[in-house]
């Protein structure tokens, strides 16, 4: 619904009514948000086990959840937003080992490799980034909450939830309950196989904390729900997270939280993988693409662009050729915006278009939204060829209202000063071609065929490929 005095079909930056509906994993359907503090949007988004490189199956939950928060932010909402790090797990001890290097420094060191990488990318920084070595404390009240209600025991050291006394487990991944297999070795304490480990206890040579039960260090499960009620209170909006999670890990989280008491996630959201010849990427399989690569070969928004354009349900097959056809959308879009600025004047952000707004409040359709946004594009080269200023400045506007809520506005400065490949060598080689490539505009329009041919075949000669297309003319660099 427009404002008075807003041309229909738009809706300002503030627009306070939430509408936004998201899948829930645990309802199995799409459902209205309404946050459980008015005005505030709470949300736990399960971050890295820093136990090496960030590739960029890694990165993409937080760029979809990033996407979610931005327009969360662009609706009125204040957003917290809690992504956990986990600096303690048997294969950051593995790897610390064999790189005969102290497992906290294993752990430091590739935590500011994923927040580089989450930087780079362009996510804003969480409200919090806890670690779990950091919230002992909080695990051990929360244990102790379990066992006192009998759903948690002690048994040789180690700490184990009780799966049988939970009436309720397996209701968000669909587990029945004598199928449950937990992938854990089966200790001779442990009551039954189906049960989870809170509490590990201490080995020779490994960090440990103390406990009332004994020295050890905290299970994978425990340490998330520990951490997302100390920030979010018991019962917070959105728990965020990998396919991949669902079982055991969020199962296990819910099951012991509501065990406990708290009430915890409203609603429980899954990002899907990213793929590699249809396999899950992962540094067991060896089949990951990592971020450090990846910024060498493309520009970070470029990438951004890449891994938030799917629906974020939706699995992503990795390959070059879809990354190049992602970076030539977003091409389309700054080349567009670099038009306007240079014939038409300042471009300041505007309204996103109702049909944008539609497409992310229905499940976050960010395909749906791109769609808007390259329509506007298209829209706005038309106005530009026939002359009119006034609307291209306008459609710009939109689509840097859009961009902007997407995290890929090419005005923005964190963009346009460069990143990844935006050199200042390719900054100023963007500059001479989009100048060439106006000159073959105007022969084109007036009929000068032979003049706009020679600027084309002068850019081949140079190594720079141009494609007529609806949106204008692209260009890319010969390979």
């Amino acid at each position: 619904m427009s404002r008075p005095g807003e041309p229909a079909g738009w809706w300002g930056p503030y627009h306070l009514r939430v509408v936004l509906h998201l899948y829930d994993t645990a309802a199995k359907s799409v459902r209205e948000f309404r946050p459980a503090r008015s005005g505030t949007a709470s949300m736990y988004v399960c971050g890295a086990t820093v136990q090496g490189v960030p590739h960029i199956g890694h990165v993409r939950g937080a760029l979809n959840y990033d996407v979610l928060r931005r327009w969360l932010l662009h609706k009125g909402l204040d957003v917290l937003l809690v992504r956990n790090v986990t600096d303690i797990d048997d294969k950051i001890l593995d790897k610390a080992a064999r790189a005969d290097r102290p497992w906290w420094e294993w752990a430091a060191t590739h935590e500011r490799a994923f927040e580089g990488a989450y930087d780079a990318l362009g996510c804003l920084p969480p409200s919090v980034a806890p670690r779990a070595t950091g919230h002992v404390p909080q695990m051990v009240e929360l244990m102790r909450r379990l066992v006192e209600r009998g759903h948690a025991y002690a048994a040789d050291g180690n700490v184990y939830f009780a799966v049988g006394s939970f009436p309720g487990y397996g209701t968000l991944s669909g587990q029945r309950l004598d199928e449950v297999q937990q992938g854990e070795t089966q200790s001779e304490g442990k009551r039954d196989p189906r049960d989870f480990t809170l509490w590990k206890r201490a080995k020779p040579g490994e960090p440990a904390w103390d406990t009332p039960w004994g020295p050890g260090r905290p299970g994978w499960h425990l340490e998330c729900s520990a951490m997302a009620t100390t920030y979010l209170g018991s019962e917070f909006d959105i728990h965020g997270g990998g396919v991949d999670l669902v079982f055991p890990h969020h199962e296990n989280e819910r099951a012991q939280s509501n065990a406990a008491g708290d009430e915890f996630a409203r609603f429980w959201l899954h990002n899907a993988w990213v793929t590699l010849s249809g396999e899950k990427m992962s540094k067991s399989l060896g089949n990951v693409v990592s971020i450090p690569e990846m910024l060498r070969r493309y520009r970070a928004v470029e990438l951004r662009y890449y891994l938030i354009q799917p629906h974020y349900r939706s699995t992503i097959e990795y390959s070059d050729g879809a990354l190049s056809e992602a970076a030539q959308g977003y091409r389309r879009i700054e080349q567009f915006l670099r038009r306007v600025t240079t014939s038409a004047g300042e471009v300041r952000i505007g309204r996103t278009p109702a049909d944008f707004a539609a497409a992310l409040d229905d499940d976050l359709g960010t395909p749906q939204a791109f769609a808007v946004l390259h329509t506007a594009v298209r829209d706005g080269n038309a106005a530009l060829d026939a002359g009119d200023g006034e609307k291209a400045r306008e459609l710009a506007g939109a689509v840097r209202a859009m961009a902007g809520v997407l995290g890929v506005d090419p005005l923005d400065p964190r963009w346009a000063e460069g990143s990844g490949r935006e050199t200042p060598l390719r900054q100023a080689l963007a500059g001479l071609v989009d100048g060439l490539l106006e000159e073959r505009q105007r022969a084109r329009a007036e009929r000068d065929f032979g003049r706009a041919d020679a600027v084309r075949d002068r850019l081949l000669k140079a190594g720079i490929v141009v494609e007529d297309t609806p949106n204008g003319p692209q260009w890319t660099v010969r390979d």
